[in-house]
C-alpha cells in the first residue's frame, strides 16, 4: 500500500499530493509517469512524476479532477493509501549536453514542465519557462518555476496574472528578440502543443512534445496510446511519453483523445454524486 503523506490543493481543479514509494523514488526520472489504482476495483490512470526525493522515498503526483478516478482520488486523504502505484515508466526527459532550452507548459501540463525544468537547471543549463493558463485563479507551480529557471514568462488567456495572450505569442517574442534555444519542450492541451510546433517548424529549432494519450496498462500492450510519429505509429507508454514534435500526427492525436469524453464526463458526474450522496 502506498500512503498518502501530503495533500495540498493547486487549484479549484487541480491537486497535489507526495506519495510514499520508496522503490519508484529511487529510480524516477524527469519525464517519467506512474499508473495508479485507488483501489483494488478501480481504473488504471497514468500521471506524471512531478517530483521525486529517492532520500525521503517519495514521490509528487498532480492531478487535474476530470473524471470518475480523479474525482475519487481527490477525495482521498493524508493518512490513506493508494492500492496500486506502479512505475517508474516511460522514457526520462533527455537532458545532456543541453545548455540552452525554452520549457512551454499550458494548464495542468505544467505539472510535467516543471520536472524537466528542474532537471535541467540542476544540471546547469539556461532554462527559460514560458507558462500559460488561463486565468490567475488556475496559475500552478509560479514559485517553483521561478526557481527552476532563468526566466519566467507567465501567460493567462485574460492578463488576470502576467501577461494577456498565448505561449505561442511569448515565445515567438523571445526568438524575434534574439534567444538562441538549441531546443524547446513543450508539455500541455494538444492544441497548444501543436501550434508550438508549427512555430518552432519556422524558425528551425528541434521541439520535443510530451503525450499523454489514452493508456491503459502502460506496457504497450493494449495499444490504447498509439500514436503516428514520422507517419509509424508508436506507443506513449514505452517509446515515449516524449516525441519529435514536428513529426507528430497531432490532428490525428486530438480526434483520438476526444472520443471518450462524453464517458469521461458521464463517469465524472456519477461520482459526485456518489460522493454527495454520501456526505448526505
Amino acid at each position: 500500500m502506498y500512503k498518502i503523506l501530503e495533500k495540498t490543493p493547486l487549484n479549484p481543479t487541480v491537486t497535489k499530493m507526495v506519495i510514499c514509494a520508496p522503490r519508484v523514488a529511487k529510480k524516477a526520472q524527469a519525464g517519467q509517469f506512474i499508473i495508479l489504482r485507488t483501489d483494488s476495483e478501480g481504473e488504471r490512470i497514468p500521471l506524471t512524476i512531478a517530483d521525486y526525493d529517492a532520500e525521503k522515498g517519495t514521490v509528487t503526483i498532480i492531478f487535474q479532477i476530470v473524471g470518475a478516478t480523479t474525482e475519487k482520488l481527490n477525495h482521498m486523504c493524508e493518512g490513506d493509501c493508494l492500492s496500486d502505484f506502479v512505475g517508474p515508466l516511460g522514457r526520462a526527459t533527455h537532458t545532456e549536453g543541453l545548455k540552452k532550452v525554452a520549457v512551454v507548459g499550458g494548464g495542468v501540463g505544467c505539472a510535467i514542465a516543471y520536472p524537466v525544468a528542474k532537471k535541467l537547471h540542476e544540471m546547469g543549463a539556461e532554462v527559460h519557462v514560458i507558462a500559460g493558463f488561463r486565468n490567475r485563479e488556475l496559475v500552478i507551480l509560479e514559485d517553483e518555476f521561478r526557481r527552476a529557471s532563468s526566466k519566467l514568462v507567465l501567460m493567462t488567456d485574460d492578463g488576470s496574472a502576467g501577461k494577456k495572450g498565448l505561449v505561442t505569442e511569448a515565445l515567438k517574442e523571445l526568438i524575434e528578440s534574439g534567444e538562441e534555444y538549441e531546443q524547446v519542450i513543450t508539455i500541455g492541451p494538444l492544441p497548444m502543443m501543436k501550434f508550438v510546433a508549427l512555430l518552432t517548424k519556422e524558425y528551425g529549432i528541434k521541439t520535443i512534445a510530451s503525450m499523454n494519450p489514452i493508456m491503459i496498462d502502460g506496457t504497450g500492450m493494449c495499444g490504447g496510446c498509439r500514436l503516428s510519429v514520422g507517419g509509424k505509429t508508436v506507443f506513449a507508454c514505452v517509446d515515449g511519453p516524449e516525441f519529435d514534435a514536428h513529426q507528430i500526427d497531432f490532428d490525428e492525436a486530438i480526434e483520438r483523445s476526444s472520443m471518450y469524453a462524453p464517458f469521461e464526463r458521464k463517469a465524472h458526474e456519477d461520482a459526485c454524486n456518489l460522493f454527495k450522496k454520501e456526505v448526505e
